[in-house]
Formats: structure tokens, sequence, C-alpha cells
């Protein structure tokens, strides 16, 4: 049986989430799947150890509808890579008609697929509900991101057991979702009163601004960048962390896979879809708001209590 899995949402965090309907349905028969997901999910630098996978695939599309994988043309290009592949059976992870139809012109016989035109929910609920329906059992919301050796990632060393070692979640998807970076700055400073502390600044190339303002404060000394680090060249940093205080981002959704504690501020996303499905997330949200009501409208990031961050982070590393 070879199967294909289309998962095609853009995010790092959502690529995360499917993970365990991916190794699911893997593990249901018996050897490694292909995936089609979009190149923003980064999954060749998360999934590169990952044996439940063997083949990464990338879908080319884009809001301005000018991808390798756009229009008519682009459909038949798609039907046309996937055909030469012969799968047996493809798991769809969206309600779209596109895709029900690049599997039918594939020549793919068996097709599982969320209902056509399903109107958006819960992408957890949706995703554990379709792959416990075709596996015919209980499948797990808990992710794991699958590493081997860490010396077979470049330029790695352990951290040093004597200090504490925090993820710092600083970037987000956009500025409602991301806490003040000197809110951040301020926490270090008081949590390094603490107990010594080493901080790991996660971000990317567009976060140079955040970045420097940290390193240029008074905890500068003790924060390292992974502005200029591979997602993948990050992730035994993050394995060996105590603990990832942040944003709803995409770093959370990795520390998280990882094993790691993480402390996620909701400003401006959905607790009940991005917070609840892993036991390694503790949340807190503004004031005013329950985890029930947060939502991609809620722009709460003026609303998050410091002391309760300072409180919550000194209780997860005891």
């Amino acid at each position: 049986m070879k199967v294909l899995i289309i998962q095609v949402k853009k995010g790092i965090g959502d690529g995360v989430i499917y993970l365990p309907y991916i190794h699911a349905i893997s593990k249901f028969y018996g050897k490694p799947v292909s995936i089609l997901v979009k190149e923003s999910s980064k999954a060749n630098e998360l999934l590169a150890d990952d044996n439940h996978i063997n083949e990464i695939m990338y879908l080319d599309r884009t809001k301005k509808k000018d991808g390798h994988h756009d229009g008519l043309s682009g459909f038949f290009k798609l039907v046309k890579r996937l055909r030469v592949k012969k799968y047996d059976k493809v798991f769809i992870f969206n309600s779209s008609l596109r895709y029900f139809l690049v599997a039918k012109f594939a020549g793919i016989k068996k097709i599982a697929q969320y209902p056509l035109f399903k109107k958006k929910d819960n992408i957890v609920t949706s995703a554990k509900i379709f792959t416990e329906n075709q596996l015919n059992s209980i499948v797990s919301t808990e992710p794991f991101l699958i590493l081997k050796k860490d010396d077979k990632i470049k330029n790695y060393k352990k951290v040093s057991p004597e200090m504490k070692h925090i993820c710092l979640g600083i970037s987000a998807s956009g500025p409602t979702k991301r806490w003040d970076i000197h809110n951040f700055i301020n926490l270090c400073i008081k949590i390094n009163a603490y107990v010594p502390t080493k901080f790991y600044l996660a971000g990317g190339k567009n976060d140079k601004d955040l970045f420097k303002k940290v390193l240029n404060s008074q905890i500068g000394s003790n924060c390292v960048s992974f502005e200029e680090l591979k997602i993948r060249e990050t992730l035994p940093k993050i394995k060996d962390c105590d603990l990832y205080i942040g944003n709803d981002t995409g770093w959370l959704h990795i520390a998280s896979a990882l094993g790691i504690k993480c402390l996620a501020l909701f400003m401006d996303s959905p607790v009940m879809a991005y917070g609840k499905y892993s036991n390694n997330i503790s949340v807190i949200v503004p004031h005013g708001e329950t985890e029930e009501s947060t939502t991609h409208d809620t722009l709460g990031k003026n609303r998050i209590s410091f002391e309760e961050v300072y409180s919550k982070s000194i209780k997860l590393l005891n």
C-alpha cells in the first residue's frame, strides 16, 4: 500500500500539530508515507529524521495565484507529478474539491477526505475525528518531533547544566500575536535574578529589530540568537531547554513536540485550537478572556499580565 497524505496549511505550527495523524497512518500501514505540504511548513528541516515519512513534496500555490500549482495548468502539473508515483490511497486533510479532483485525475483509487465544503472549525478536532474514523482506532493529539543523535546536527553543543535554559518565542506571524519585546526583556531580567538563566531567542530573519533590542539590553549577555541558524540546527538546542516562554507561534509547537514544558501567551488566537492538544502546553490569556473566548480577533496583547507570566514561569522552572 503506497500512501500519500495531503496537508496544505502554510504554518510551521500547523505542520507540527498534524504529526500525530501522519504517524498514526504510517503505523497503521506498517510503512512510511509520502506527504504533500507547503514549503513554508519547513517540513524538510523538521521531519528530516522522521522514519514515518519517506518523501516530502512541496505544493507551490500563492496568494497571488502565480505558483507552479496554481490555476488550471498548475492543477494538471500536480496531477502529472502524483500520477507517476502510483499511490494506492490518499488522505486529504481539508475539504477542498480541488484536491479531491487532483487525486481522481492522478488515478488514486482510494480517497479519504474531510467532507467537501466543510466550514472552518477546530483543526485538532477535525484531524483527530477524521483519522480515527479512517483507522478505526484512538489517536493521541500529542505530536513528537523525531531527532537522530545530536552529533549529526552541525555545530551543536549541549547546554551548560549549571544554569537554567529557556527558549524565548519572541517571534509571531503578526504584531497582534506578539507580546511587547520590552516585556520579554524585563521578564528575562527578573527570571535571571531568581536563578541564573541562558535565553535562546527563537525567531527568524524578519525579527532583526527584536533580536537587536534584546541583545543590546541589560540581559543581552545571557542571550543566544537563532537569527542565523536553520530551524534544523535549533532543534537540539530547544530540546535541551528547561522551558519555552513565548507567543503562540511555530516555535511554541516545535518546543512542545520536542517534549519541552511551554508557557504560551495567547493574545490573538484560539486556545482551544492551538493550546490544548498537548500536555506540555500551559497557557495565559488576556485579562477579561477565557480559554474558550480567545479567537483570531481577541486583540489582547496589552492585557497579558506580566506578573502572571513571571509567576507561572518560575513555577514551571521548579
